[in-house]
């Protein structure tokens, strides 16, 4: 019989598997192309509050698909099960979860933005908005 968890507890252990990055460090990184950031934030988040600019929008429910680079249905970005990525969901909880679920594939490089895009935002970084 499985033990049941909680989320919190289930966050701290995945957590435990990986690093995971801050907004500046995100930002430097995808600015000198070392690392491809992934928004999975849904449409009325990105409406409200605006993109982060070169972010790779991906809704959650296919970000599996569309990054696994053995996948029929990937995106031509998904290069690489070395490439790093750095999702970004609204708070930093959800990407979590999606970073674990990316290293199941594989994509051991793959990460998330420490207080999601409200921390990026709070971080004065670049944001733009949703285009109409």
């Amino acid at each position: 019989m499985a033990v049941s968890v909680g989320i919190d507890e289930l966050l701290e252990r995945v957590r435990a598997g990986y690093v995971r990055i801050r907004p500046r460090a995100a930002y430097e990184a995808a600015r000198t192309g070392e690392a491809l950031l992934v928004d999975i934030r849904y449409a009325a988040l990105r409406d409200r509050d605006g993109l982060v600019p070169g972010a790779l929008v991906v809704e959650r429910n296919e970000l599996e698909w569309r990054l696994d680079p053995r996948g029929s249905h990937r995106l031509p970005e998904a290069t690489s099960h070395d490439l790093r990525i750095v999702v970004i969901c609204n708070e930093g909880y959800a990407s979590s979860l999606a970073a674990e679920s990316l290293h199941r594939l594989g994509l051991h490089r793959a990460t998330d933005l420490v207080g999601g895009f409200q921390a990026w935002r709070e971080a004065g970084l670049p944001v733009e908005p949703a285009p109409a």
